[in-house]
């Protein structure tokens, strides 16, 4: 295939100044999960390798793998990044889009230098990229699971937890992020492509972001919350209740506090923002965690921090940007939002919400900029969540085969079961609805079927599932804030469907029958590879014109 993304369809919708961009080196078919390149960038062996110590190394090795579209400008004041994220899901799948890089962005009539990335982790190649695991070409869901088959069993090793290796503190002189340091009037961060992603939205966001906070019981935290750039130096704050940066500025505010101190780390490296994104540290209730020591864990050697300018925070040393600040905690919030969300809809407004009084900030020269198209890109890695995730659920479903949160459609939970009894769809559905608050459709399917492949779990539907007497309705259990549904926030009922082979014990069949396909490949064992020897060539070469 020598077709560019931009050539392929007519993207010309996304604004009439695509038609003068030039075509690119990114040649992946339009398949679910595909993204490394039929001819990748032969530099592959001497790109960077992880563990990647900066956001530009991990770059370049995506750029390496053929998994980066660079594209000179795009104009954002006519929402073009926002339309060609949603194309490039139309035509590669949510899970096979290229990583994207703008040289310079247009906001508010000017163009603003970058570079301006996104979709930094949303192709399922990355999941192996980030921990240097075989990329299969062509087989994002394969190399996905090479990821998560190395990450399990490194959890087997270690009773369950991710391992820690304390970070090491390094001199300002060493820190990439303190090449400038800026302070007061020298700083206005409106100059920087931070963009609006929605036309909706209360205006440009820095939501690519990992807030580090700190709680004498709870002890240190990063987490991604939004951010909305109010002014050259005040910014509005984002943590959701419940998540641990709420809690933590709660829980200072009821101390009678009267600011807290906040360090925002932008530009990360690909670890540090996984674990931002998720909750794969050890964190049970309000016990001090250091993720810091758990990102040196997932590298295999310790991260480099620095300590903030304007706080004792420690931060990752070769960040693109730090921002510190305080957050005001005994008056009146200031409004915040609305804001498009990870459930692909417009989050509401809040009257009264945290802000942050810029103090200081420090960054690399020249510093890259990532924006999260939250809603339209799977954010982040999910190896390391799904394998944590099978580890616990296989608790109490030894026979588990897999689960997997698909991204795309937030709310939905597929796992797949060994079946040897009757109830054990049932009970494997409520090992994750009782315990999840974002898996709200729980469906339970064969061994034989793909929790990564769509088709496969339609077919379960269809074929397997009795909504009668194989579905179970839960009325009332904890859910995820951002989803849109809930009449009451917070509060979700949940389905689970058992799409598993019914026995006669559940109502279903004495006998049932096996699929057309089982029989072929009982009775021709031999048929597909014959099949790939003799016409596989021909039938990947129709896929590429």
């Amino acid at each position: 295939m020598t077709d560019s993304l931009l050539s392929r369809r007519d993207l010309l919708a996304v604004g009439t100044s695509l038609a003068a961009l030039p075509a690119t080196a990114w040649t992946t078919a339009g398949t679910a999960g595909a993204g490394v390149a039929a001819n990748p960038a032969r530099n592959v062996a001497s790109a960077p390798q992880p563990p990647f110590e900066t956001l530009r190394d991990y770059v370049a090795a995506l750029e390496a793998n053929g998994l980066l579209l660079r594209l000179p400008e795009i104009d954002q004041d006519a929402f073009q990044a926002t339309g060609l994220v949603y194309r490039a899901n139309d035509l590669y799948s949510f899970f096979g889009v290229p990583a994207l890089w703008f040289d310079r962005v247009k906001i508010g009539g000017q163009w603003v230098k970058g570079p301006l990335l996104g979709l930094l982790q949303a192709n399922l190649h990355c999941d192996a990229l980030v921990f240097g695991q075989p990329l299969v070409p062509g087989n994002g869901p394969a190399s996905y699971r090479n990821a998560k088959a190395y990450l399990a069993g490194v959890l087997q090793k270690n009773n369950g937890s991710y391992p820690s290796i304390p970070p090491v503190t390094v001199a300002r002189e060493q820190a990439l992020c303190k090449e400038v340091v800026l302070r007061g009037d020298q700083i206005d961060l409106t100059k920087f492509a931070f963009i609006q992603t929605n036309p909706v939205d209360a205006g440009r966001y820095i939501n690519a972001t990992s807030v580090f906070t700190h709680d004498p019981v709870m002890g240190n935290n990063f987490g991604t919350y939004r951010c909305q750039l109010k002014g050259p130096r005040l910014l509005g704050l984002n943590p959701e209740p419940n998540q641990s940066g709420w809690k933590m500025l709660m829980a200072a505010k009821a101390r009678g506090a009267a600011v807290a101190k906040v360090s925002i780390v932008l530009g990360q490296d690909p670890v540090v923002w996984f674990i931002s994104c998720t909750r794969v540290a050890p964190r049970f209730g309000d016990k001090p965690v250091d993720e810091l020591a758990v990102a040196g864990g997932f590298r295999g050697k310790p991260l480099a921090v620095v300590q903030s300018e304007t706080n004792d925070l420690l931060v990752p040393a070769n960040a693109e940007m730090i921002i510190e600040g305080e957050v005001p905690l005994q008056g009146q919030g200031l409004p915040e939002g609305p804001f498009g969300e990870m459930f692909g809809y417009m989050g509401p407004a809040k009257q009264a919400n945290f802000y942050l009084n810029v103090t200081a900030v420090t960054h690399r020269r020249d510093p890259w900029v990532v924006n999260m198209y939250t809603g339209m890109q799977r954010g982040m890695v999910t190896a390391p969540q799904d394998a944590l995730s099978d580890y616990f659920i296989r608790r109490g479903v030894p026979n588990l085969v897999e689960s997997y949160q698909p991204q795309d459609v937030m709310g939905v939970y597929i796992v797949s079961i060994d079946k040897n009894g009757p109830g054990q769809g049932l009970k494997a559905g409520h090992a994750v609805a009782d315990r999840n608050p974002i898996a709200k459709v729980v469906i339970v399917v064969d061994k034989d079927i793909d929790v990564m492949d769509r088709t496969q779990i339609m077919f379960a539907l269809g074929s397997r599932w009795q909504p009668s007497p194989a579905t179970e309705i839960i009325k009332d259990l904890q859910g995820i804030v951002t989803d849109p549904s809930q009449p009451v926030q917070g509060r979700t009922s949940k389905i689970i469907i058992d799409a598993t082979m019914q026995w006669p014990e559940e109502g279903g069949r004495d006998n049932f029958p096996p699929t057309n396909r089982a029989l072929l490949e009982k009775d021709e064992p031999n048929v597909f590879a014959a099949v790939d020897r003799l016409y596989g060539t021909k039938l990947a070469q129709w896929g590429d014109t």
